[in-house]
């Protein structure tokens, strides 16, 4: 049985599940494409190639060694795009929950059912219908669970508005003795550069007392201003839109000294060595065109 413990971004990985970019499948057409930025590149020719993403996912896979991290993979289905494992579930203390993500990507959730099997019963969550959770919106920070949610009247018309305010809730319940704190996103179909698909694509805490930040990500400016005041404007790293588009806030750490970074985002690695981190360096710019990076790959599983 797999002993889970997440009980927030930085300690110590232990154990993770990073995403396949294996038999990913064609370009898809733009009427299948979940959010802005791979329509964007669809139109553009640019979509990328699977050869080039199981290139950057070997390269995460290759640090994660290098740390002695144990790494799951999800089972391969063929032509399916299974690189974001961070959306189909996440977990949160000892308990597994099953994230109700969009219908067409149901099988994506069973190829980590071998996982899952391995979690004892009464830590497997599977949410009532009615709340849609993605697991790039949901942030366990110690005593708080950060939430990205959208409670537009519109919710329905967004593609890119993945959590709701129901699962919001639920996951209160679920956690009593945590405080939940939601954050409204940004949604846009259209303009990458104006939505922000999940809470890591605009946000992520850093080591101990740190944070990466977009101001324009949020909706609510005091919400924004919150997460500022929280960890203190000194400790906080402002993503201007450019570095958000191109997911400079989804990073992932390995420890609390040990950051995963994408090698191009010059500025902020700069920043994080100046810091203190030590920061691993890989290629993911390809991935990067599906609006997703890092953290986005990655289901963590156990940490210190």
């Amino acid at each position: 049985m797999l002993k889970l413990n997440i009980k927030n971004e930085t300690s110590r990985l232990r154990a993770v599940v990073l995403g396949t970019a294996e038999s990913n499948g064609p370009t898809p057409k733009v009427e299948d494409c979940y959010d802005p930025k791979s329509i964007e590149h669809v139109l553009a020719g640019t979509y990328p190639k699977e050869a080039d993403m199981l290139k950057e996912m070997e390269a995460v896979a290759a640090v994660f060694i290098k740390y002695d991290v144990q790494v799951y993979r999800p089972k391969v289905i063929k032509n399916c795009n299974q690189i974001f494992s961070r959306d189909i579930a996440f977990v949160i203390e000892d308990k597994m929950i099953r994230a109700n993500i969009l219908p067409n990507r149901e099988e994506e959730v069973h190829a980590i059912d071998y996982i899952w099997d391995q979690v004892p019963e009464k830590n497997r969550i599977i949410l009532p219908v009615a709340c849609h959770v993605e697991g790039g919106d949901v942030m366990p920070w110690n005593d708080y669970i950060f939430i990205g949610t959208y409670s537009g009247a519109d919710y329905p018309d967004y593609i890119t508005a993945r959590t709701n305010t129901d699962a919001v809730t639920t996951i209160q319940e679920l956690f009593p003795n945590k405080m939940v704190k939601s954050f409204e996103l940004r949604k846009s179909n259209t303009n990458p550069k104006e939505n922000a698909l999940h809470l890591d694509c605009c946000f992520q805490p850093i080591g101990t007392n740190k944070a990466i930040l977009h101001k324009n990500g949020f909706l609510v400016e005091s919400e924004y201003e919150w997460l500022l005041n929280f960890f203190g404007k000194e400790n906080v790293f402002e993503i201007t839109k450019d570095e958000m588009y191109h997911m400079n806030s989804n990073v992932f750490s390995i420890s609390e000294k040990v950051i995963i970074s994408e090698q191009n985002f010059t500025r902020l690695n700069t920043w994080l060595r100046q810091q203190g981190f030590t920061v691993e360096e890989v290629p993911y710019a390809e991935i990067a065109k599906q609006e997703g990076l890092l953290r986005c790959s990655t289901l963590p599983l156990i940490r210190d």
